[in-house]
């Protein structure tokens, strides 16, 4: 069979093979890269994943989307070397909350969220892409709290590389914006944009579709809207899947507290490929378009409401168009037309039928502050195990929508309680603290700026940056 090549959701850019669409981020066209087709695992590989490592399952579910681009040695040394920085040797452990419900621990790399499960291996893509092309890009990115921490982590200090994370003043917790700004590496520039994230979001789509200056600067992205990012997550819900059934066939269910809608499509990429997942719950708080899209089939964009799980305070979901192409028969012209009158009405709507092709995988939940504090404040009292709000979260939407009790629940638990103290402490009265390599990140220096909500201001910002830098 051919080596996969990508396409856009609104079909209108070229297609392009992985490492053009590593250093892309977002089509020339405004839509997402998705592969031209879904990969199989091979007959028998869900089994024989059971006596695996994380690397080497990672390795081999992702090697069909690289593949032509990096050599395999080359790629399986990479993939190592990225999950070497986790603090637990399994990179994703489990427990068992009882019931059949389990927690799938995702932040355990160097930042304490999931998101260092994709980056820390995107970071070393990149490095390796860009020294074999002796060129150097300017990463853009918005952040609601982890994606940017994570990034900085991954791509601190590299040479090829220059670093401008997005994240809205103010609606971060103080843990997520000092693992950010005490960041002393030259090559790494926070900007806090007076406004949401769905505000810093359209303005760093707003650099990409400015095609002057984006060929000016050579504009990626490390948000959920490249696709490595979303490749590199497919792998835990393989691994997941295998740790409870054997990889015997048998269906597992996933719970995933969702914002930008990045890390459940990746769940849907797994079950694409050949994963027994039979449910998936989108876990929402009060920002809960995606709760209301999946129920009604109508997405409308309402204004962004501060809650304790800011990192999914969104309204404008950037990866749900990713699923939209999948429920619109990879019809890219549709998408396009679609998401255009999305943008220009505030409100679309699909049909009960494609809502229907939904139906039989998908639910979604609403969880509220209330509700946040109360679980997290049950789940310690019953085990003395701490969460952060986002898990819990999930957790809620997860014993709410259960379709089949029989069937094992994984609740993606996408960060450590350390990273928003504040939340965890008026449900519990235990203060959780930061790990030992991050126990003084309150003395350190922060070093960021802080501007207005308006596209040239911050182009002339990066402009003035750059220029000054070189």
């Amino acid at each position: 069979m051919s080596r996969l090549t990508y396409v856009s959701t609104r079909g209108a850019a070229p297609e392009l093979g992985f490492a053009d669409v590593l250093l892309a981020g977002l089509a020339r066209d405004g839509g997402l890269y998705v592969p031209s087709r879904w990969p199989s695992l091979t007959v028998g590989a869900l089994e024989r994943f059971a006596g695996m490592g994380y690397a080497d399952v990672a390795t081999e579910v992702m090697w069909p989307f690289v593949e032509g681009a990096i050599e395999a040695d080359t790629f399986a040394a990479l993939v190592a070397d990225a999950y070497a920085t986790f603090d637990s040797p399994e990179v994703v452990p489990f427990t068992d909350l009882g019931d059949g419900v389990w927690l799938a621990e995702l932040f355990h790399g160097p930042t304490l969220a999931f998101k260092d499960v994709a980056l820390q291996l995107v970071g070393r893509l990149f490095d390796h892409e860009l020294r074999r092309r002796g060129e150097r890009v300017t990463v853009v990115g918005a952040t609601s709290g982890d994606t940017g921490s994570a990034a900085i982590e991954a791509l601190r200090d590299r040479d090829a590389v220059d670093v401008f994370i997005l994240h809205p003043a103010g609606r971060v917790s103080e843990v997520q914006r000092r693992q950010m700004t005490t960041v002393a590496a030259p090559n790494v520039h926070n900007v806090a944009v007076e406004g949401t994230f769905d505000d810093c979001q359209d303005l760093v789509k707003a650099l990409f579709a400015d095609e002057a200056f984006r060929d000016r600067r050579h504009l990626s992205a490390v948000n959920s809207i490249n696709w490595a990012r979303v490749m590199a997550q497919v792998v835990y819900y393989v691994t997941s899947t295998v740790r409870l059934t054997g990889g015997d066939g048998r269906p597992v269910a996933f719970s995933v507290p969702t914002g930008n809608f990045g890390n459940v499509f990746a769940g849907y990429g797994a079950q694409r490929m050949g994963t027994p997942v039979s449910q998936f719950v989108v876990a929402s708080n009060r920002n809960d378009i995606l709760t209301r899209f999946l129920t009604t089939g109508t997405m409308t964009i309402g204004e962004v409401q501060p809650t304790l799980s800011p990192s999914m305070d969104i309204q404008v979901s950037s990866n749900l168009e990713r699923l939209l192409f999948e429920v619109y028969g990879r019809d890219g012209a549709a998408v396009a037309e679609l998401m255009a009158r999305f943008r220009a009405e505030g409100t679309v709507s699909v049909d009960a039928g494609r809502l229907d092709l939904l139906a039989e995988h998908w639910s979604a939940g609403r969880v509220d502050d209330a509700q946040t504090t109360a679980t997290i404040a049950e789940l310690h009292q019953r085990t003395g195990r701490l969460i952060d709000p986002h898990t819990a979260v999930g957790l809620t939407a997860a014993l709410e929508a259960r379709a089949d009790e029989r069937v094992p629940m994984v609740v993606l638990s996408t960060a450590h309680p350390a990273k928003f103290p504040d939340a965890v402490e008026a449900a519990t009265g235990v203060r959780p603290a930061l790990p030992p390599h991050l126990a003084d990140l309150f003395d350190r220096p922060e070093r960021y700026e802080v501007v207005a909500n308006d596209y040239d201001v911050v182009r002339r910002l990066i402009d003035d940056t750059l220029d000054g830098a070189r």
